[in-house]
């Protein structure tokens, strides 16, 4: 039942090697460690090979120096720096990240989609394996297989080294916390034409919550081979595995039967048992092929297999009525999905008018089977419940042997296929116009616990176009509109799925580097307008959840800087404000902030180079239920804390301080009336060791 359940929600230091400095590009060789906070946009992200200065949206770069210094280790704590993204964590093993107020639905490795992801493949997605993030903000229907107004993030993978290096790293932190992260890279023969690289990550621990606890283990291997002068192929595997024990489904309900606010004294409360656990294991195999035809022109040819299991027993806990308060959903589930994908695409320049300009075409496709069967306690799923008992750990585990082949299993396969072109035409020396749809067809079949799965979409075209100007060589001003276009399977009240989700959005912006380019700044203005916004009712059909279509209006501001401010001080840092209402003009989505302050600083003495400090702050405005302004987390903010030394060329130590203050606060309001707390104050050291 982990999709049907997906869907009921209602929604360290850097590592000291003396490297020359390399552009991040997904076919190009990424050094273990970058130099700054001022990373260039990888080429795949915008697939047309812009630079974040020549793109007209947005785009944040979250660094591998950024990850080590504060020892991000996996995607929720790496987007928690991101300053135009929300990480709504609202239970153990599952996250939804939101921007500019709607879900991120598109995820990417080195430019190529996970169009089937529902969160949970990317909810706590370990970083050893990645080089870099980059969120391109707002909807992208012509670099993506959808348009989604929110963003899109792209991780980009450590890549084979032309040059002999390797890493060794372990911590230890509170709760019992390990870590072990090995990264090998470099030639396999004399001539360098084979590289390979080998990843290797292990990570053990409990949690300030109770009985909670995780074990991740991370296996990665790349092989890269210049088939010619032109021609390079890359082969890759990675095997991930997350294993939890007393984890939850869902949080800690917020109200009572009565409606009552429940206050809770510890933030290690839970609603997870001994018994429950949810075991992730996700193989992703990938080929990749690109070609130099010469004269600017290149392609490449990307094939991606993904395997994932999961096996979960879960409990989840909600409030009833006067004669039986409370009730329980225990369930046991076992899922197994396979994913094929594959994109082709080339690009190069034209000439056209006397003026040199880009073009980019593509076309990809891709197929996900997905099979699903869940094992309840009844018929009707649900027992009797109480709060304290739950919350001491000691409901005994339910038989769960009860299933069928109507309600309780999941069998079907989702399908899309698109092509793409887009053209940068250099209108003058300074402007610059972008234009290119994408052709979207969409195939679903099969069943999903007892509701069709039902999708038919052919042919449907998302425009995209955007100007870029260039005031001077520091400055440029841009303006960029697109459609919104993104199917959707969950189901209204008579078990239909929903219809797409459609609309418009705007943008307009400035951007630019002073500081003698050391440091980027932007600012952005952003509209949105979507019609058919699912939202989820509280009702079930079944074991499936209910929907309804909702129309919402988003407008908003993002400001952002990045790189250096002086000799030695690096900086990443936002902030967003975002409005959301709905037909009626009332504020809506209020579980979303609609103000936030992220920044990251970290400074290198000058006295002692050898040492470098730093802290990351994020703020957040207050947010609150929909309809309900008692339930509510107040305005916070977070202050970690950052410290490493180099003791000799090989040697290094960093110690990472977080949430300082020991500040209690309700991690996200967004499945509504339940939630769980955050982490109170932790500390983490780490030993590096480079050769």
């Amino acid at each position: 039942m982990l999709a049907a359940a997906w869907a009921a929600a209602p929604a360290a230091h850097a590592d000291a090697l003396t490297l020359p400095k390399t552009e991040v590009q997904a076919s190009a060789e990424s050094e273990i460690s970058p130099s700054d906070y001022q990373q260039p946009v990888d080429s795949s992200t915008t697939r047309m090979g812009l630079t974040a200065k020549e793109t007209p949206q947005g785009v944040t770069t979250l660094s591998r120096e950024q990850l080590n210094d504060f020892n991000l280790n996996s995607v929720k704590d790496a987007l928690r720096s991101a300053p135009s993204v929300t990480v709504e964590q609202y239970e153990t093993d599952r996250t939804n990240f939101t921007s500019r107020g709607f879900d991120i639905s598109n995820f990417e490795y080195d430019g190529m989609g996970a169009p089937f992801s529902a969160g949970l493949l990317n909810g706590d997605l370990d970083m050893a394996e990645y080089q870099q993030v980059d969120i391109l903000h707002g909807a992208n229907g012509l670099m993506s297989g959808t348009g989604n107004p929110s963003a899109t993030v792209n991780f980009i993978r450590k890549r084979p080294t032309a040059t002999p290096q390797a890493q060794l790293k372990v911590s230890a932190g509170s709760w019992d916390t390990r870590r072990v992260d090995v990264d090998v890279s470099g030639p396999l023969n004399d001539a360098g034409s084979v590289r390979g690289r080998f990843i290797y990550a292990n990570e053990t621990g409990n949690s300030y919550l109770d009985r909670y606890s995780r074990e991740k283990n991370v296996l990665s291997g790349m092989l890269a081979f210049d088939l010619s002068d032109a021609d390079t192929l890359t082969l890759g595997v990675s095997d991930n595995k997350s294993n939890s024990n007393g984890s939850s489904w869902g949080g800690l309900p917020l109200v009572d039967a009565e409606g009552n606010l429940i206050h809770y004294s510890r933030r290690g409360s839970s609603v997870g048992q001994d018994w429950t656990y949810w075991d992730v294991h996700t193989l992703r195999t990938f080929a990749e092929l690109t070609h130099d035809f010469g004269n600017g022109w290149k392609s490449t040819l990307n094939v991606t297999a993904v395997d994932q299991r999961q096996s979960a027993n879960m409990y989840y806990l909600m409030a009833n009525d006067d004669q039986q308060p409370w009730l329980a959903d225990p369930s046991h589930t076992n899922v197994n999905e396979r994913q094929l994908l594959g994109e082709a695409q080339l690009s190069g320049p034209f000439s056209l008018g006397g003026r040199e300009h880009e073009l980019t075409v593509g076309m990809n496709y891709g197929r996900s089977r997905h099979h699903e069967r869940g094992y309840y306690n009844s018929i009707d799923e649900m027992m009797p419940a109480d709060l304290d008992q739950t919350l001491g750990g000691h409901v005994p585990r339910p038989e769960l042997s009860y299933t069928d082949n109507d309600t309780k299993m999941a069998s079907f396969t989702d399908r899309q296929k698109s092509v793409y072109a887009g053209a940068r035409f250099n209108l003058t020396d300074q402007l610059h116009w972008i234009a290119g749809a994408r052709m979207l067809s969409v195939d679903s079949e099969g069943t999903d616990y007892g509701s069709p799965r039902d999708v038919r979409i052919h042919g449907k075209v998302t425009p995209y176009t955007g100007l870029v100007y260039d005031l001077n060589a520091q400055y440029s001003v841009y303006a960029s509109y697109t459609k919104i276009f993104n199917p959707q399977y969950v189901v209204d009240s008579a078990g239909k799925v929903l219809e797409p989700l459609e609309g418009k959005s705007y943008e307009v912006g400035v951007k630019g580097s002073v500081l003698e380019q050391k440091l980027d700044v932007s600012a952005a203005v952003f509209k949105t307008d979507q019609r058919n916004v699912a939202e989820a009712t509280g009702e079930m059909i079944g074991a499936q959840s209910v929907y309804q279509s909702e129309d919402y209006k988003s407008r908003g501001v993002e400001l952002e800087a990045s790189g250096q401010l002086a000799t030695g001080l690096q900086v990443l840092g936002g902030y967003t404000y975002v409005h959301i209402e709905d037909p009626d003009g009332d504020k809506a989505r209020q579980y979303v902030p609609a103000h936030t302050l992220r920044g990251s600083l970290t400074y290198q003495l000058p006295g002692l180079p050898q040492a470098k400090v730093g802290t990351r702050v994020a703020w957040q405005s207050a947010i609150q239920v929909d309809g309900d302004s008692r339930i509510r987390q107040n305005a916070y903010a977070l202050v970690d804390l950052m410290a490493s030394y180099d003791i000799d060329k090989h040697w290094s130590t960093a110690l990472n301080l977080n949430n300082v203050a020991n500040r209690k606060y309700l991690m996200s309001l967004y499945s509504g009336g339940s939630g769980f707390y955050g982490a109170s104050r932790n500390v983490t050291a780490s030993l590096s060791y480079n050769f």
